[in-house]
């Protein structure tokens, strides 16, 4: 499985797509004044602790406070220097026994904040580089779970020899697995001299200070998203391109070796209509070849994925009918989470299947999908309900949260009253108001919908309220007015 990286750079906004089959399976924006925070090392100043949820709100300089639980305040242990959060069966110090107002205290984030949530930080500092995680704090050599287990011994004592005594400590990144000494040695000169580096700035800025910035997009694709199957980086920036041909040649001459600069005509996401996929991402109706569909809705707490056979009638009966359509289906929802970076729960209700053979299937294919996806993922078995409950990592804001904001008209809703509801609503409203207050006159001030039906089916009943309060109403059409919005005004 081959896999090209197409970056769109303009000043205002960067645009990586991940392309795998001809289809686009990852998209990654970032936007010069909405940078993420992840990885960014602040001075932070306690503002408040709150012994009864055993967390505190830390001021980093943003426009919302910070949140630090119990669990991810870094502290020394005696048995092996690790931090309390990675240990089972430590107990926790109280927080109120560790932080206090006022206090001056190095944080990094580890989730952005999402919604009216601020950023969740952590007092243990971790940098991450191209084969390695550095954690200045410790003196832990670990080695990343996906490499195999026969390895990880090996590759520890390798990498304990190359760290030496000059303390700190290193995690070896499953992308590691076959570097040589040379490119893990420089990976450790390069990320001791950034602590170096962070630790001076903590000492001569004031609290709430950024004390260090995590990569931009492009070096972070070059860091991350840039393997063995990848064929090549095409941007479409003569600027860009030189700076991260610098970049990949210090740090990474194997991706350096991949990068291409764009010169085509067309623009580079017109090579396989990304920018269509973007739309279509936006939606919630995501049509498969077969004739069927997804629905697929986010909330606040969950996504939910709803798969239909729609016009699909191709299979010689109805059970595999709905057996081809779930299959199909279990691949076109494992590509949507990637494209549209769904995190959280998520509740898959597949066509109900009667054959258990059908469903371990359709099951054993989703999780196959699923292994392709960098971000975590987890997914149980079908529930006696024929629902299937899956969770994924949730580190950044979803495509449609990046992209969109709420409908002005329904507040998000997707729905909005009918203008005979509103006129209701209008109607009584002005007889609450007639209890209350003596006016001269009422005057409606609503949407051209909601007067004409006032003027026109409506009009008796509004005739009828004026003799009964005996006041005269007048109405006013307001186009800039939303579907329910509406004033009444009292003359």
């Amino acid at each position: 499985m081959q896999q090209d990286i197409l970056i769109n750079w303009s000043p205002q906004e960067t645009r990586v797509a991940v392309v795998e089959f001809g289809a686009v399976q990852e998209l990654h924006v970032e936007r010069t004044l909405e940078r993420g925070l992840v990885g960014n090392v602040y001075l932070g100043k306690v503002a408040r602790v709150l012994p009864g949820m055993q967390s505190a709100f830390i001021d980093i300089g943003l426009d919302k406070a910070a949140f630090l639980h119990v669990a991810d305040v870094w502290q020394r242990q005696p048995d092996g220097d690790m931090p309390a959060a990675a240990r089972t069966g430590q107990p926790l110090v109280p927080i109120e026994k560790q932080v206090f107002e006022g206090q001056a205290l190095m944080v990094q984030v580890i989730k952005d904040p999402i919604g009216t949530k601020g950023a969740r930080l952590s007092t243990q500092i971790s940098i991450a580089g191209r084969h390695l995680v550095f954690l200045p704090q410790d003196d832990h050599i670990g080695v990343s779970q996906k490499i195999p287990s026969d390895q990880r011994d090996a590759l520890r004592s390798r990498l304990q020899a190359l760290v030496g005594t000059a303390g700190g400590g290193f995690i070896l990144r499953t992308n590691a697995e076959d570097s040589s000494d040379d490119e893990l040695q420089d990976d450790i000169a390069y990320l001791r001299k950034t602590w170096a580096r962070i630790k001076d700035a903590s000492t001569r800025l004031p609290p709430t200070s950024l004390l260090h910035q995590d990569l931009t997009l492009l070096q972070r694709v070059l860091r991350d998203l840039v393997g063995e199957r990848t064929q090549s980086i095409r941007i479409d920036s003569r600027e860009q391109f030189d700076k991260l041909a610098a970049f990949a040649s210090e740090f990474m001459p194997k991706a350096a070796e991949r990068l291409q600069l764009y010169k085509g005509e067309r623009p580079i996401f017109d090579l396989y209509a990304i920018d269509e996929e973007i739309a279509r991402a936006l939606g919630r109706r995501v049509d498969l070849k077969s004739g069927g569909y997804l629905i697929i809705d986010q909330t606040e707490a969950l996504t939910t994925v709803d798969v239909n056979t729609g016009g699909y009638v191709g299979a010689r009966n109805f059970e595999d009918t709905i057996f081809k359509t779930n299959l199909e289906a279990a691949q076109a929802i494992a590509r949507q989470l990637r494209l549209r970076n769904l995190g959280g729960i998520i509740i898959v209700d597949f066509i109900d299947m009667s054959r258990a053979e059908h469903q371990d299937a359709v099951l054993a294919e989703f999780k196959k999908q699923l292994a392709r996806d960098r971000v975590k993922t987890m997914a149980g078995g079908f529930s006696s309900l024929g629902l299937l409950e899956m969770t994924r990592k949730r580190t950044r804001e979803s495509l449609a949260h990046m992209l969109c904001e709420p409908c002005p008209s329904c507040q998000g809703k997707g729905i909005v009253k009918t203008p005979r509801s509103v006129v209701y609503d209008i109607l009584r409203e002005i007889l609450r108001e007639a209890r209350q207050f003596n006016p001269r006159e009422f005057r409606v001030v609503a949407s051209p919908a909601v007067i004409d039906l006032l003027l026109d089916e409506e009009s008796p009943h509004l005739a009828g309220l004026s003799d009964f309060i005996a006041k005269p109403i007048s109405l006013q059409a307001e186009g800039s007015l939303g579907p329910e919005q509406y004033d009444i005004v009292l003359l």
